[in-house]
């Protein structure tokens, strides 16, 4: 074989392995970025509601029985009753 053509041969070789390298370098860095973003939206959705359940949930039940407005309504909106406001708003009053 000449010996100009072998050293193209040889370096067109190691172009191919060198862009070989980078496409797979490129290619686990998008994987890893891929699940870098379902673990970033992972924590933002379930975190608040973890902490909602562990630490503001009780603090929400325990003012809610304090206070005697129960957490569930006749309307299924959430939403309290007349009359739930106004026992609210009576023992309110007496406190005073």
């Amino acid at each position: 074989m000449d010996p100009e053509l072998k050293r193209i041969l040889d370096e067109t070789h190691a172009l191919a392995k060198d862009n070989h390298r980078m496409l797979r370098a490129i290619r686990r860095d998008q994987l890893v970025g891929f699940v870098g973003k379902i673990v970033l939206w992972i924590l933002v959705i379930v975190l608040p509601l973890y902490v909602y359940q562990q630490y503001l949930g009780p603090l929400v039940e325990k003012f809610t029985t304090l206070y005697g407005v129960g957490a569930t309504t006749q309307n299924g909106v959430g939403l309290p009753t007349t009359a739930e406001l106004q026992k609210l708003i009576d023992s309110y009053k007496v406190k005073q």
